[in-house]
């Protein structure tokens, strides 16, 4: 009996110490998926008891970095790690967003720590939002919770000076995270959540585009006012058919509709009609249809400047 209990005995030891391997191991596969951090929630979930955890706490095996969230076998984290504590230090269902979320997605560059949750919370160090959000506004970057790009932006908008936003909305449209026409199209969905009514501004003016007529319409009577002729219109010079032309001063002016968002190949296309006009001695304006439809006089005073210096050039004979 005696001999028997023994087995039994280290039967109960060797199945210990391998589920105690195992705990760690899926411990360490976790911390590593979250960047050197994990949750207290996370490590009773996994079967680490409270003393386990005490005890590691006071051998340096485990430091507090955020309520509840501890680093492992060091103190020191990347952002990415410090990211993902304040999301776990906020429980489930919490995702880093505004300055953090864009910092997160390379937008912008900040150092805060802020979290959006559905519910109350407040943590030392990290800011909390309380909003529900959508699940469509919610993604995963790097194996963190993070609002979408699209709803990052939009959280910026309540913080940001224009200037300030536009470089965000390029930085995004630059990384292929979101094209601010695509941005422009999710907005309808947001209804009046706050920053969404001033980013929808923003884009509106600089994703604006005339049809041919209304572009003309709109066009023609600032070149009339800064002293130009009738253009011809969608005239065909050096094989590219141009927006307006005039062949007496040899001049063009081409006009974008989308100052944003303008594929490889249209920029190919662009250079090259530009080259086209060049080595054929023309010379060659470009405004967008938002410079055009909110910016009037400075296309006007752009051109009043063009015009007379091409009038002060000798003609050839």
């Amino acid at each position: 009996g005696r001999l028997g209990g023994r087995a039994f005995d280290s039967i109960s030891l060797l199945h210990a110490m391998a589920c105690t391997k195992l705990i760690s191991s899926l411990a360490w596969d976790l911390v590593r998926r979250q960047h050197g951090v994990i949750a207290r929630f996370q490590l009773l979930a996994l079967g680490f008891t409270r003393a386990e955890i005490e005890h590691r706490l006071r051998t340096g095996r485990l430091y507090r970095v955020c309520p509840g969230v501890y680093a492992v076998g060091r103190r020191e984290l990347s952002d990415h790690g410090w990211w993902m504590a304040a999301v776990l230090s906020c429980g489930p269902g919490a995702v880093l967003s505004h300055e953090a979320g864009a910092a997160l997605w390379r937008i912008r560059e900040s150092r805060r720590l802020e979290v959006t949750v559905s519910g109350y919370r407040r943590r030392p160090g990290v800011t909390v939002h309380r909003r529900k959000l959508r699940p469509q506004d919610v993604t995963v970057r790097d194996g963190i919770p993070v609002t979408t790009p699209a709803a990052t932006l939009v959280d910026l908008a309540t913080r940001l000076g224009d200037s300030a936003l536009e470089r965000a909305i390029n930085q995004a449209d630059q990384l292929d995270l979101i094209d601010p026409e695509r941005l422009r199209e999710e907005l309808d969905g947001v209804g009046r959540r706050h920053g969404a009514r001033r980013l929808r501004g923003l884009l509106d003016r600089y994703t604006f585009s005339f049809t041919r007529s209304e572009l003309e319409q709109a066009f023609i009577p600032i070149a009339l006012r800064a002293g130009l002729p009738m253009p011809l219109t969608c005239h065909t010079v050096n094989g590219c058919e141009v927006d307006f032309y005039w062949p007496d001063l040899q001049l063009v002016v081409e006009a974008d509709g989308l100052r944003y968002h303008r594929t490889a190949q249209q920029q190919t296309e662009d250079l090259e009609r530009g080259q086209a006009h060049a080595r054929a001695g023309l010379h060659c304006i470009r405004f967008s249809h938002a410079q055009i439809r909110y910016d009037a006089q400075d296309v006007q005073r752009t051109l009043e400047r063009v015009v007379a210096r091409l009038t002060a050039l000798p003609r050839a004979a």
